[in-house]
């Protein structure tokens, strides 16, 4: 580890997800701390040993304690790397050839010391992510030619048929084939509600299950399945480093040899001008007094710890720099859909006119959606019955306006209002765009039969998640490119007062550069629509990425579950670990520049130095490890059941829209809508409907 903490240590080796997680070995089991005890040991049997024996016993107790960092310092220098060890070495043998054995020995006994516990502090950082691979279950049950077998998670191939039993964890991922059940995601999300599962759903690695057996077709190996890519990508994003610690290395690299030609210099210069036994003696002392191990580990010790803790509560951070740029985030750029909404829209109003009832308004504005894979179809046939519904015929979309096509042998339209005349629906289809709904008119043989609303329902924690950024001093806008009423409205719910409606990307990201003014900007939003503004922020978070390469790979950071709250949970977690990384980089800082003058001028001694700088060695390194606390990631209570997602009451906004108190900028040029004309169809995002939903 001595050379490490320079830079010098080589890659570390790729997790698999075949190996076990061995447990680092307990602090007594440590083979350095094991050899400091010896070495610490002997060092106290001579103090009482007569005559020359003593010289033997500090002689044996050094060369226990050097045993842990001189093979390795030697090894190094043949291969040209310098790092601390080198220091230490030196620092020892200019001790023996001066006849300061007592002194050599204490300072490879202390040194010793050093070397197991931070070995052993970075091994439990990294054995709690590593560990998450032991959630895969010993053995999986499959079915192959019809005959049930036990076989190791290694073995299972892409279209094995998985069999799950209650309480058991999922092997590796898969779409659910047959049964139904509640699993446990909190290991891959951090979310602590369960979710149902049944035929076609999505199911992940290491999952529980809950009451009921399920079947389910493998669909990643276990190399390649979503935790074994969430460790691969967690331990790369540990060797990413932000500001603080390259600036820690870019120190500490070249400090090595700089120390040594300072040693020389104070050896050469002061035996010019004075006695050379004692200013050779100081410069020994200034080579131990200004090693930089301290401060080359003050930042990636608090990396691997704060990515470690983040990632087992569902907070994937790539890396120091993602780390440091959360943490000085002051703007938080929210999406809507997907974001603040579930980007679930259902259908929440049946408006009838001229004597229709609503069965007949949802079944022609089913039958025209009926093979459309819009959000906004959807919606409206989930609320019908879909087994007794007879598609239209020769369907076409209108862009930017809506859908036209036969039904039962008669043309039917159906779109936004203005495509549409909204006729004696006037009213009730503005009290519905004012309560943040999409309203799409439905005509048929030249009648219109009325207004169905659809809305995407604003999560339940949003406007908690919102509160608690505004409490940690954040400015949040919304940035959407739905209609302005849909966003006012949402808005509202949220507690959101910024608010950009009708944006394309590009318009995403020119904003992102715009709030920049205000001071570092992080973008949320899904990963993949989002990616130019994602790009543009200081910080890119993806929400709800489990199980979505993109996703996982466009952003900075990726919230693995679906609850928005984690979001200020990681800001609060981010600016303690930047608070940690200030903190060591200070105090190794102050060490260096208090041990070398007192060192040169012969103020402090060899032993005392030594013990200084090790001890300061262990405070960083325990100071470190305060950024893996979990205290800003809390485990939040429920805010629904697995099955209630649907049935989210609906938004309790005022009806008149001068009520709703929230500014609304909507780029140059393009009207609110629908009151201007029509507007031609975007280039990217909207629906078939001409709803203007993103």
């Amino acid at each position: 580890m001595a050379d490490a903490c320079c830079g010098t240590d080589t890659p570390a080796k790729p997790l698999s997800v075949t190996e076990p997680a061995a447990p680092p070995a307990a602090v007594w089991q440590v083979r350095e701390l094991q050899a400091a005890a010896a070495s610490g040991l002997l060092l106290l049997v001579s103090l009482f040993l007569p005559g020359p024996w003593d010289v033997v016993g500090e002689l044996a107790a050094l060369a226990v304690g050097a045993a842990t960092f001189v093979p390795g310092t030697l090894r190094g220098l043949l291969k040209g790397r310098l790092g601390v060890g080198l220091l230490m070495t030196i620092a020892a043998v200019g001790a023996v050839v001066l006849g300061e054995y007592g002194e050599a020995a204490t300072l490879a006994f202390l040194f010793s010391i050093a070397e197991g516990l931070e070995g052993y502090a970075v091994a439990r950082t990294q054995h709690g992510l590593r560990a998450l691979l032991d959630l895969v279950p010993s053995t999986a049950t499959v079915r192959r030619d019809g005959i049930e077998q036990e076989i190791a998670p290694a073995d299972l191939r892409v279209g094995d048929v998985l069999l799950v039993k209650p309480g058991e964890r999922i092997a590796t991922d898969g779409i659910v084939s047959a049964g139904r059940s509640s699993l446990d995601t909190a290991v891959v999300t951090g979310e602590s509600v369960p979710v149902e599962a049944g035929p076609g759903a999505e199911v992940f690695a290491g999952c529980m299950n809950g009451a009921g057996a399920l079947e389910i077709t493998v669909t990643a190996t276990a190399e390649d399945n979503s935790l074994a890519r969430l460790v691969h990508i967690v331990h790369e994003a540990q060797e990413r480093k932000g500001s603080s610690q390259r600036l820690a290395e870019r120190f500490a690299k070249p400090l090595v040899p700089g120390v040594l030609v300072l040693a020389a210099l104070i050896a050469g210069l002061g035996s010019l001008f004075g006695e050379p036994g004692v200013w050779i003696e100081r410069s020994l002392v200034v080579l131990v007094a200004a090693a930089p191990c301290a401060f080359a580990l003050s930042v990636p010790v608090a990396v691997v710890a704060a990515v470690g803790a983040a990632s087992k509560a569902g907070v994937l951070v790539k890396g120091g720099a993602a780390v440091e740029a959360l943490g000085k985030v002051k703007v938080v750029a929210l999406d809507k859909t997907g974001t603040l909404t579930r980007n679930e829209p259902v259908v929440i109003d049946v408006v009838t006119a001229n004597g229709s009832d609503r069965s007949r308004v949802l079944d022609v504005a089913a039958a025209l959606e009926a093979r459309s894979e819009h959000p906004l179809a959807a919606a409206i046939l989930a609320a019908v019955d879909t087994k007794a519904l007879t598609p239209g015929e020769g369907v076409e979309a209108v862009p930017g306006n809506g859908l036209t096509g036969t039904v039962t042998g008669r043309p039917a339209r159906l779109g936004k209002p203005g495509f549409i005349a909204a006729g004696p629906l006037a009213d009730d289809v503005t009290r519905l765009q004012d309560a943040g709904a999409t309203v799409v008119l439905v005509e048929h043989d030249g009648d219109l039969l009325g207004a169905v609303a659809v809305r995407d329902e604003i999560r339940p924690e949003a406007a908690e998640a919102v509160a608690a950024l505004h409490r940690q001093g954040v400015r949040v806008v919304m940035l959407t490119g739905d209609n302005a009423r849909t966003a006012a409205a949402i808005a509202a719910a949220a507690g959101i007062e910024d608010v950009r409606a009708e944006l394309l990307p590009e318009d995403k990201a020119r904003i992102v550069t715009e709030l920049k003014a205000y001071g570092p900007v992080a973008m949320v939003g899904d990963g993949i629509n989002d990616a130019p503004a994602l790009a543009t922020a200081d910080a890119g978070i993806a929400m709800g990425a489990m199980g979505s390469d993109v996703a996982i790979e466009a952003a900075d950071i990726a919230l693995m579950g679906e609850d928005l709250r984690r979001l200020p949970d990681a800001i609060a977690h981010t600016r303690a670990a930047r608070g940690v990384f200030t903190q060591n980089l200070l105090m190794s800082g102050a060490i260096l520049v208090a041990l070398v003058p007192l060192a040169a001028t012969g103020v402090l001694g060899l032993a005392t130095v030594v013990a200084s700088h090790e001890l300061a060695e262990v405070l960083v390194i325990g100071n470190g490890i305060r950024a893996g606390r979990r205290k800003h990631l809390p485990t939040h209570p429920a805010l629904r059941t697995a099955t209630a997602h649907r049935a989210v009451p609906p938004l309790r906004v005022p009806v008149q829209p001068t009520a709703v108190d929230v500014d609304i900028v909507v780029p140059a040029g393009r009207p609110l809508l629908p009151l201007g004309p029509a507007p031609a169809a975007k280039p990217q995002g909207g629906c078939c409907s001409g709803c203007g939903n993103d």
